[in-house]
Formats: C-alpha cells, sequence, structure tokens
C-alpha cells in the first residue's frame, strides 16, 4: 500500500523513523491569506491609478499601514478590508475571490507540471 504525504513546510525527521514504501511529495508552501490580499489591494489600486497616499487618506489608515497590508507584513481586519475596497470602489468579495486565485496559482504550476502532455502535445 502506498502512502502520498503533502507537506507544506520543510519536513523536521529529527527522531521519526521512515515508513517502508511511503511516497512523500514536496509541494511548496501555499502564498498566506494576508499575502494574497495584499497582492490583491495593490493590483486593484494600480488599476485605478491611485497612489498610495491617496488611497490611505481615503480609506482613512495610514500610508505606513497601508504599505505594510500590500505587502503582505500585517493581517486585515474585515473592517479595514472593507474600508480600503470602499475606497477602491470595489467590492470584497471581489478582493476576496482575486486573492484566491492568487493563492491557487503555486498548486496549478505544479499540477501542470507533474501532467503528462495530452497526445496532441507530444
Amino acid at each position: 500500500m502506498n502512502t502520498t504525504t503533502a507537506l507544506l513546510e520543510k519536513p523536521s525527521n529529527a527522531g521519526q523513523a521512515q515508513v517502508p514504501g511511503a511516497v512523500t511529495t514536496r509541494r511548496t508552501p501555499e502564498p498566506l491569506l494576508r499575502q494574497a490580499l495584499g497582492l490583491t489591494l495593490r493590483a486593484f489600486r494600480a488599476d485605478k491609478g491611485v497612489t498610495l497616499r491617496e488611497l490611505a487618506a481615503v480609506a482613512r489608515v495610514s500610508p505606513g499601514y497601508l504599505s505594510e497590508l500590500e505587502r503582505g507584513r500585517k493581517e486585515v481586519s474585515s473592517e479595514l478590508l472593507a474600508a480600503v475596497c470602499h475606497a477602491l470602489e470595489v467590492s470584497v468579495a471581489d478582493v476576496l475571490i482575486e486573492a484566491a486565485g492568487f493563492m491557487a496559482l503555486p498548486s496549478m504550476d505544479e499540477e501542470l507540471a507533474s501532467t503528462a502532455p495530452a497526445a496532441s502535445e507530444a
């Protein structure tokens, strides 16, 4: 019986016995939600042509804190996310959907890399 284990972080094998016949699949770590939200907020801001300072003023948050959010270094509260989305004139749902897309991209890249090409592509 083969077992497949997906690892999200580098394992610590100290003191652990290897299971004979076990197959280990190494995956790159998924992006954190705060990182995906930061990328998404920055992308929406860039699409609107709004500076960080302009957005911060309308959303009533400091430019430094907004910068930290966009770089994925700070967790965003639901209230602050709503304020920034409102300032960008975009729905929270649209931002969350886009962020989910950013989070799915690394796993899709791995899946595509490990999938054999179709017969027409060979």
